[in-house]
């Protein structure tokens, strides 16, 4: 990890072909030439960027290109969702001066990766995310990049600086790598205002920070800390971090011991997880509940056990999903003191001070909403930032949508609900249109439930709000 020294052993020779532009496209008949001022967009403090003009932006248009990675994509939308198309403009990969090596795409093997997206015909704003999970920049096109991107706003993605199951090894001190998601994102927004100033002559009129999972994590955390940068923001289903907890390191131990055997189906709603969820622990089982566990655990407590430091313990697939032994009994109460100062570095505080919107799905059973959201949602009140939150419970939403295609009678995908989340924000920074009191938000019977979804009328209120 390094945010201000100089690329080493990186040179444009080294990424010189890495993307290959395609023909430019004819002018647009409204307004600027397509992409004007390509030449002139400089992203400030890049080690290296690399421009194309494109014909469309969106993933219709770059899929099978090396502008997009629909394989870091997968599982986050369900199939069949409906996306925008035929956005031209220009986009902007690069990479800011960093040490560490995760991130492998276009080959640089280069971390803090990034990308910027200007359509043409642009409406102001900028939106700004991180990529989710141990994903990197393009995770998010297909749910995020394209409907902002047909709204007319631009588009900034970072891979937070550390990626992939081993990203707990960047950094010298436990909570350095999630630490520097915090510090890459901020990073990100400055840089691309003024990338987006270059290219239409004039800074963004509104900036919105969103993200999903450790991308709302992102969310929170720049609408606490950095409220300056940012106008609102759409939190879908982000992780918390509280030094007491609740967090991963609370509810995820007995998540593992169910895995092995030793701990019952009360234990787990014991610690937040919903009942009427247990249809998806099996797959959570497989591919979530152990691997998560050891990465957190080895980001901020590596001395628990050095026999099992973290995924990189394992060499094959199974290997790396498989759970820690140790990871069933561990106990964040009774772990030395300087673990807890480390998720204090990064801890959430529910002090925003921008319009925030969070939605969280009811049967989510890899962050639980009773210790995630409900918390974070009384943290907010508690600090007295109440009129500035709303909360939408998303009844038969889970953590990733692409469950959807097994579950279809029994879940709801949230990015149609995210997408009226979007529009309400707005609406409510914009134009001043308050939005709907916090609420669940039903599963419909019947209609286009991939593609539809209705913020303004509650299934049920949400207790204590």
């Amino acid at each position: 990890m390094r945010l201000s020294r100089g690329l080493p052993f990186l040179t444009a020779t080294l990424l010189a072909g890495a993307l290959s532009s395609p023909t430019p496209v004819a002018a647009t008949a409204v307004g600027e030439q397509h992409c004007a001022r390509q030449e002139r967009v400089r992203v400030p403090g890049a080690a290296y960027q690399q421009s194309a003009c494109l014909p469309d932006l969106t993933t219709s248009g770059l899929a099978g290109t090396p502008y997009t990675d629909m394989a870091d994509q997968a599982g986050l939308t369900a199939r069949g969702t409906r996306t925008p198309t035929g956005v031209p403009g220009i986009q902007i990969d690069g990479c800011f001066p960093d040490s560490s090596r995760f991130n492998a795409t276009h080959g640089w093997r280069h971390d803090a990766q990034f990308v910027i997206r200007l359509p043409d015909r642009w409406n102001g704003g900028l939106v700004v995310t991180g990529a989710p999970g141990t994903r990197r920049q393009y995770a998010t096109d297909t749910a995020i990049s394209d409907q902002v991107l047909a709204l007319g706003y631009a588009y900034a993605a970072t891979d937070k600086g550390n990626n992939g199951s081993d990203f707990y090894r960047d950094g010298k001190r436990p909570g350095d790598a999630v630490a520097e998601w915090n510090a890459r994102t901020t990073q990100l927004t400055r840089a691309a205002r003024k990338a987006v100033a270059q290219r239409y002559g004039q800074a963004p009129r509104r900036t919105h920070m969103t993200g999903i999972s450790n991308g709302g994590y992102l969310t929170r955390w720049q609408l606490e800390n950095h409220p300056e940068l940012y106008d609102g923001g759409v939190d879908w289903e982000g992780a918390l971090w509280t030094a007491d907890g609740p967090n991963l390191l609370t509810s995820l131990p007995t998540a593992v011991a169910r895995i092995l055997g030793s701990a019952r189906d009360e234990d787990l709603y014991a610690v937040g997880f919903a009942r009427g969820s247990e249809f998806l622990w099996p797959y959570h089982e497989q591919a979530y509940w152990g691997v998560t566990q050891k990465i957190y655990r080895a980001e901020f407590d590596p001395a628990y056990d050095p026999g099992c430091p973290g995924p990189s313990a394992g060499t094959t697939p199974e290997q790396i999903l498989a759970p820690c032994a140790s990871d069933a009994t561990y106990d964040y109460a009774s772990r030395p003191a300087s673990v807890g100062r480390a998720v204090a570095r990064v801890a959430l505080t529910g002090r925003i001070a921008r319009p925030l919107i969070t939605l969280h799905g009811d049967l989510d059973a890899l962050l639980p909403k009773a210790a995630d959201s409900d918390v974070y949602a009384h943290m907010i009140d508690a600090s007295g930032r109440g009129p500035l939150h709303r909360y939408f419970t998303i009844a038969g939403g889970t953590h990733v949508d692409g469950l959807y295609d097994t579950y279809p009678d029994r879940l709801r995908p949230i990015l149609p609900c995210y997408r009226s989340a979007f529009d309400t924000l707005v609406a409510w920074v914009e134009r001043g249109t308050r939005p709907p009191a916090d609420h669940t938000v039903g599963r419909p019977a019947s209609g286009d439930v991939l593609n539809s979804c209705a913020l303004s009328t509650p299934a049920a209120p949400t207790a204590g709000r």
